[in-house]
């Protein structure tokens, strides 16, 4: 299955529109960028951070600070906790990652993710729990309406929109029935 769906072209080379397959839109970029982004920035990137980079930099899906420790300890059993909060404070001061909370969903846990090219909607299914995420140029129409009508440039969005996937639908539907 693709990671984005192409209908609507509309956009320089890009389509109108992107809808992830799995819960993060921008799995194909290139890994690394966390890493060059500080390395251009002069930040001293020790064995440890350069580990948790890879990590999130080569994520699937949005990581809390347990998951990201863990996937990090693979590859690295040296790596601290202590290491992963101090990374992902820089990342987050640098302006390189977001922190989400996915409607807390899952409790409240917060989850970090790389920037992509352009900003997206995280769309999250209340029952089962599943994310997707979702890019559209009406959205970056809309910001740039409020950055005009609003008088503000906006330098962060987020959005999430909360719903039931049509499996969760669909299984409900059918426990109705056989009821």
């Amino acid at each position: 299955m693709p990671a984005h769906s192409t209908k609507g072209h509309g956009m320089a080379g890009t389509p109108s529109h992107r809808v992830s397959s799995g819960e993060r839109i921008n799995v194909a970029q290139p890994v690394g960028q966390l890493h060059n982004a500080l390395r251009q920035r002069g930040i001293r990137l020790t064995r440890q951070r350069r580990v948790i980079l890879q990590v999130m930099d080569s994520a699937e899906q949005h990581l809390d600070v347990d998951q990201i420790l863990a996937a990090a300890q693979k590859i690295d059993p040296d790596v601290h906790l202590v290491t992963v909060y101090r990374t992902i404070d820089l990342l987050k001061k640098q302006g390189l990652i977001d922190e989400l909370d996915l409607l807390h969903l899952r409790g409240d846990r917060h989850y970090y993710e790389t920037h992509g090219p352009r900003d997206h909607i995280h769309v999250a299914c209340l029952r089962c729990g599943k994310v997707r995420e979702f890019e559209s140029r009406l959205y970056e129409q809309l910001k740039e309406q409020i950055s005009r009508d609003c008088a503000i440039q906006v330098t962060v969005s987020r959005t999430e929109v909360g719903g039931i996937c049509n499996d969760c639908l669909a299984k409900q539907q059918s426990a109705a029935g056989s009821r």
